[in-house]
């Protein structure tokens, strides 16, 4: 049997504390979630300013990078490519880029998800809090 690491509530609070530090940094508004390996929400923060639909988008991108195993964007980058028939893809709701899975030992152990800014700034933010893990997406 396999034993597999799992996001602990220090591991959450310091993904959290580097993602909005970094967003502080840059001036960006944004929601951060932060989400187990089967999707279910272990933090959330919604910075001054930040859009309230980002409250349900950032936690919908953590939740498909986590159950998908992958970033979010490649899920975008296929519905853009054409294949609108991937909308339907059940637990899917968050299939915009800025939701990034966090790997142990190539294990899916959770994922964070941004919603704020441009995608690619949102991605920037995902990368900044999983790197207070020692880990690098």
């Amino acid at each position: 049997m396999k034993t597999k690491a799992f996001l602990q509530e220090t591991d959450v609070h310091a993904i959290l504390t580097a993602a909005k530090a970094f967003a502080i940094e840059k001036k960006w508004a944004v929601t951060i979630a932060v989400v187990d390996d089967g999707g279910h929400l272990l933090g959330l923060s919604r910075l001054d300013g930040a859009a309230p639909i980002s409250a349900h988008i950032a936690p919908a991108k953590a939740q498909t990078a986590a159950l998908g195993c992958r970033a979010t964007k490649i899920y975008e980058d296929i519905i853009n490519n054409g294949r609108i028939a991937f909308l339907s893809a059940p637990l899917f709701e968050g299939m915009l880029e800025g939701g990034l899975p966090i790997t142990v030992e190539g294990q899916v152990i959770g994922a964070v998800g941004v919603s704020g800014v441009q995608s690619p700034e949102d991605v920037q933010i995902a990368q900044a809090g999983i790197a207070a893990l020692g880990l690098s997406q």
